[in-house]
């Protein structure tokens, strides 16, 4: 193991609630955010999808880091020790996806902790790998943590489908969910923050973490067959470096965001690595209440986690993170819930 860390704290901007508590029980509760949105779909529909219902109707940048401070400043809320001695790392969506909310990701970290009103920390960063960016987060805050350049990590992941450029691209793509196609998913936004510590300040450990590629992603040129190769290394990875097989594994919480291939790759991953005898294994996705939420996904699935751990309703432990984009970057984390 290179070192554990603790969850200390989350927030959440959801389509189903403007704080984590509001947020958890909500998909605990498989509620959804799915409304008709300002885009038209095809045969001049109104596009389905999940915004966040804001106070006010910011668009663009603007909206990106009021959704992202209003995570980080729920985060902080209980415990304000941590203000001035965090490091933030910023969670975005691929630099050449087509509708990206921000074209400058150091412009929007610099505002988002001027909203925030906390001064940028020297080994405060950016992340551009959409859903999965979460999970190299959580490996660059075990650093930190670990080497003691800093007490805290704020990990925030923030992100949106719904822009103009973004639906036209994916309907042109034929990856969104409408009436003439069921396999496709439904574009979200939303913000989570997740503020990690030394071990033994929180409810949830990160015990190991697992980084990998897929050469058969959803859009490999060559064709090539999906095996859940990715997958299965960044699954293999996080459960080495805690030394337990994956029957011992208690639910996963996946980035389903509602195309089959997802699922394969998922189920894949499992029936390769699980042998022996086990219990059921439930698994969670927050895309069936919020739709696809891009690189905010990952500190979403850890508050989940963290909220089940510390409210008691978590289906078994330890728990398994994954995500993965569409160019095949893949990534799995395995945290447990300490006892009260």
């Amino acid at each position: 193991m290179k070192g554990a860390f603790d969850i200390v704290s989350i927030g959440m901007v959801t389509a189903v609630g403007l704080d984590a508590p509001s947020a958890c029980a909500a998909m605990r509760a498989r509620l959804d955010g799915f409304r008709e949105t300002r885009f038209q779909g095809p045969a001049g529909t109104w596009l389905i999808g999940a915004p966040v219902p804001l106070p006010r109707n910011w668009v663009g940048e603007k909206r990106i880091a009021h959704l992202a401070a209003g995570a980080i400043c729920e985060a902080f809320e209980t415990v304000p020790e941590a203000r001035g001695q965090t490091a933030l790392v910023l969670c975005l969506s691929e630099k050449d996806r087509p509708g990206r909310a921000t074209a400058d990701s150091s412009r929007l970290l610099r505002r988002i902790a001027e909203i925030v009103e906390i001064t940028p920390h020297a080994r405060s960063r950016v992340v551009e790998h959409g859903r999965p960016s979460g999970h190299v987060a959580l490996d660059h805050a075990r650093k930190l943590i670990v080497s003691g350049e800093a007490p805290y990590v704020m990990i925030a992941g923030v992100d949106s489908y719904l822009t103009a450029p973004a639906v036209a691209h994916y309907l042109g793509e034929g990856r969104l969910l409408t009436e003439q196609n069921p396999n496709g998913f439904l574009p979200g936004e939303a913000a989570a923050a997740v503020l990690c510590g030394r071990s033994g300040d929180g409810k949830l450990r990160c015990l190991g973490l697992g980084l990998s590629r897929e050469n058969a992603s959803i859009y490999n040129l060559n064709d090539l067959p999906l095996r859940g190769d990715g997958m299965t290394a960044a699954y293999r990875a996080a459960f080495e470096e805690t030394g337990i097989e994956m029957n011992r594994l208690g639910y996963r919480i996946a980035d389903l965001i509602g195309e089959q291939y997802w699922f394969k790759q998922s189920a894949l991953a499992s029936l390769r690595l699980l042998r022996g005898r086990h219990e059921f294994q439930d698994i969670w996705s927050p895309g069936e209440s919020l739709g696809n939420v891009g690189a905010a996904v990952v500190p979403l699935m850890v508050g989940m986690a963290f909220t089940a751990a510390v409210k008691g309703y978590a289906p078994g432990n330890p728990v398994l993170v994954e995500a993965s984009n569409d160019v095949g970057a893949c990534g799995a984390a395995v945290l447990s819930g300490m006892a009260a």
